[in-house]
């Protein structure tokens, strides 16, 4: 498992202070494009973003655009697309392999989104209501407080 300069260790597993900078493999993208608020497409690759998180340990989450559970979840998920899609375009943006694949079937690569300034695309998504930090306890429901859930 990849560290962080200045990461704690908490049961066995690395976790970053907000400030730290992740420690990994640069990626190079040739063609860089935002799939939703949280995943990316790198020469061809689906990645998932960590933002500040720690493989398996934190991150953040956006809301689905396909597998929606209703009308509100896909209105945020398109603004959080959108937004992720602008900030890939910032200039000396950095990707960094954490080396660690998430447990989905696609088993995307995870990755650190590191903007010019240290800050993640993560931590401004959850900074603007687009994300949430995510756990492993985490669990999802961007319908709440809403009546317009979906049939699925």
């Amino acid at each position: 498992m990849r560290a962080f300069v200045g990461a704690l260790v908490i049961a066995g597993a690395m976790v970053a202070p907000s400030s730290a900078q992740p420690v990994g493999t640069p990626i190079s993208c040739g063609k860089l494009v935002a799939v939703d608020g949280d995943t990316i497409k790198c020469n061809g690759v689906l990645m998932r973003d960590m933002g500040d998180g720690a493989p398996f340990v934190s991150g953040f989450d956006t809301p689905e655009i396909r597998s929606r559970k209703c009308e509100a979840e896909l209105a945020l998920g398109r603004r959080a697309k959108s937004r992720m899609a602008e900030l890939l375009k910032t200039k000396g943006l950095r990707i960094i392999d954490s080396d660690q694949v998430d447990a989905t079937r696609t088993r995307r690569p995870l990755v650190w989104i590191v903007l010019p300034d240290g800050r993640t695309i993560g931590s401004i998504l959850i900074s603007e209501g687009l994300a949430r930090r995510w756990t492993p306890q985490y669990e999802a429901d961007w319908c709440r407080g809403t009546d317009d859930r979906a049939e699925m």
